[in-house]
């Protein structure tokens, strides 16, 4: 997907609802900082099979996982906008429970 594609798709209302949807799923907490024992508010709806790689899994609800911007920034560079270590852990994750190769 292009810059402005994915601009596009972030401002459409299909996006909004489904990021709704994911906040109200995920009781509008950090899903990553749960797994910790913490309660920390969710802010961002990411994208575990990133949305440029992989545009296909866009709104599939098991690729969408809220998160707080802490959490979010500790998944992307924010420089490269590519998956950190513990971003490409979390895919991996969730690539082998659905049992997916990677591409």
């Amino acid at each position: 997907m292009t810059r402005e594609q994915i601009e596009q798709f972030y401002q459409s209302g299909i996006w909004k609802r489904k990021r709704a949807m994911i906040l109200r799923r995920d009781g509008y907490m950090c899903q990553l900082s749960k797994r910790y024992g913490k309660r920390v508010e969710a802010e961002v709806v990411h994208h575990i099979f990133p949305l440029e790689a992989y545009p296909e899994y866009a709104l599939c609800n098991w690729n969408l996982i809220a998160l707080s911007k802490a959490a979010h920034n500790k998944l992307h560079d924010r420089i490269t906008n590519e998956l950190t270590d513990e971003g490409k852990k979390l895919l991996r994750g969730v690539a082998i429970k659905r049992g997916f190769g990677l591409h």
